[in-house]
């Protein structure tokens, strides 16, 4: 299997009181933590963030980062350092745009919560009520079938189903359309994210509304919170003159060399935004829906989105965390006893961010960056998570998400770092491996004889793949995308049988879900 860009959640688990379970009509028992926050330790973490943000850009050479500190009450901090785009010198600053990634899925819960709270649609309203073209592979899953469920990624849909599709170019209608094709593991189980699944959730919500989701987000949160650079839409962020370039690593160095285009994830992935709009942002959460006193979002609507609905982490031990996920927010408890609030976003193609909010000291952290994701947002986030509550930072956070990241980073395929064979003539002629095959989730496979070569296509896409003998009947080509880095190889293998022609053919790089082979039409 490739990698996967998984989204880290910094949150651990946490526990009701038992008075508050048992007793609802009890006073709740006051929120406390395991360890006392000393007066002006706060003031000293955020005066550390400097140091942390220049370290790791010293040993990583990120061009760009943006980070804001605030308070329900003020923004303690929001400064940019280094550069929009390696090689060139117009600098980062707070006002500076990015790419949010998955950073999207908690601002966008934000604006669920928003329509929740005017009691146009529910966390708990059906799917098939709001939007009945959508649905799972069990009829008796699509009926129970839920906003939160969607949201909360436990509808039984494969980890990330529907990324392949969109990397070969499908439209956003089409993907969730053939996500009835997807197998399910099982419905309200288990947890498995998907960026697809999350955004027929709003789409949903947003056609309750009457609205495209970008409308919807700006009217219900953007305008009101005065975040006047973020939008939802791919065509805004680029025309903004102060935004990043997203950075890879290639031949040793960062480049900006790929732009993401998000849009048919944009709920779950399309944000794009400065540390100034997401400071706003992380004072509302921190203020539970209110805003330099005004109230934005009804605080029940949005405790359901940052309370734990499924277990996204099981405890390895007896005495460890598990970790939760709400309704687009990572949620849990920290080593010190804090319920605390997170989420990351990344692209491979060039972005990296996170989120930290600690509600019971009321603090929160953003981090924005403009290189592919090695786990330094992360690292910082973290370290001031450690010198908010503790006074020091516990551990070596680069070097730890570093290694998290590096394997999903890997590029993909059976046959990647190996040579070819020394002979590698096919079995027969190109003519004879042309056809149409057909696949009820890719819909059909065109392999065409172009120029001497071998072209593979998907009807409908906008992807095509020149075909490269490897031995026998089985071809190669070299994805490159989100989901598929610089030096990915994948198979494709003819199966004859006894026919002249081949009956099926089986793409490695679709068969991660062992749903990749085609059948001659």
């Amino acid at each position: 299997m490739p990698h996967r860009i998984l989204f880290l959640l910094a949150a651990l688990g946490f526990a009701a009181p038992a008075a508050a379970q048992h007793f609802p009509d009890l006073p709740p028992p006051p929120q406390t933590a395991g360890i006392a926050i000393p007066d002006g330790q706060i003031d000293k973490a955020v005066a550390e963030v400097d140091a942390i943000v220049e370290r790791v850009m010293r040993e990583t050479g990120i061009p760009g980062i943006a980070v804001a500190v605030v308070s329900r009450d003020a923004v303690l901090l929001q400064k940019g350092y280094g550069v929009r785009r390696a090689g060139e010198t117009a600098a980062v600053d707070a006002d500076t745009v990015f790419q949010l990634a998955s950073l999207s899925k908690p601002v966008g819960a934000t604006v669920v919560a928003q329509q929740v709270g005017e009691g146009g649609i529910g966390w708990d309203t059906p799917m098939k009520d709001v939007m009945p073209w959508f649905t799972l592979a069990d009829p008796n899953a699509t009926a129970m079938l839920t906003i939160g469920d969607l949201y909360a990624h436990r509808s039984g849909l494969p980890d990330h189903a529907g990324d392949d599709l969109e990397d070969l170019g499908f439209p956003q209608r089409v993907i969730l359309e053939r996500l009835r094709h997807s197998r399910l593991d099982g419905f309200r189980t288990h947890y498995a994210y998907t960026n697809f699944g999350l955004t027929a959730a709003a789409e949903a919500v947003a056609a309750v509304a009457g609205k495209d989701w970008a409308t919807l987000s700006g009217d219900a949160l953007y305008g009101p919170l005065g975040m006047t650079s973020a939008s939802s839409r791919l065509e805004d962020f680029l025309a903004r003159d102060n935004r990043v370039h997203g950075h890879v690593r290639s031949d040793g160095a960062w480049r900006a060399l790929y732009q993401r285009k998000p849009d048919a994830q944009s709920p779950a992935g399309g944000v794009s935004a400065s540390v100034a709009d997401m400071a706003k942002w992380m004072r509302l959460i921190l203020g539970m829906g209110a805003y330099e006193g005004r109230r934005l979002i009804e605080e029940d609507a949005l405790l359901a989105a940052i309370g734990p609905q499924s277990v996204s982490g099981r405890p390895y031990a007896a005495d460890a965390r598990a970790s939760f996920y709400g309704y687009g927010f990572g949620v849990g408890t920290s080593p010190a006893g804090r319920v605390m609030l997170s989420h990351s976003g990344a692209f491979a193609l060039g972005a990296a961010t996170n989120v930290v909010m600690i509600p019971s000291a009321d603090i929160g952290i953003v981090i924005l960056s403009n290189a592919a994701p090695i786990g330094a947002v992360e690292a910082i986030g973290m370290s001031f998570a450690d010198l908010v509550q503790y006074g020091n930072v516990r551990r070596d956070w680069l070097t730890m998400y570093g290694a998290l990241m590096k394997p999903l980073l890997a590029p993909f395929g059976r046959y990647v770092g190996k040579a070819p064979p020394a002979d590698p003539r096919p079995s027969r002629p190109l003519a004879d491996y042309a056809g149409t095959f057909a696949n009820a989730y890719y819909g059909d496979l065109l392999v065409e004889e172009t120029g001497g070569a071998l072209v593979m296509k998907v009807a409908g896409a906008t992807s095509a793949f020149a075909l490269e003998h490897w031995d026998g009947d089985e071809f190669v080509f070299r994805p490159s995308n989100e989901n598929a880095t610089e030096g990915s190889i994948s198979s494709v293998l003819f199966a004859f049988e006894k026919e002249a022609a081949p009956g099926r053919v089986t793409v490695e790089y679709f068969d991660q879900e062992q749903d990749g082979t085609f059948v001659r039409r």
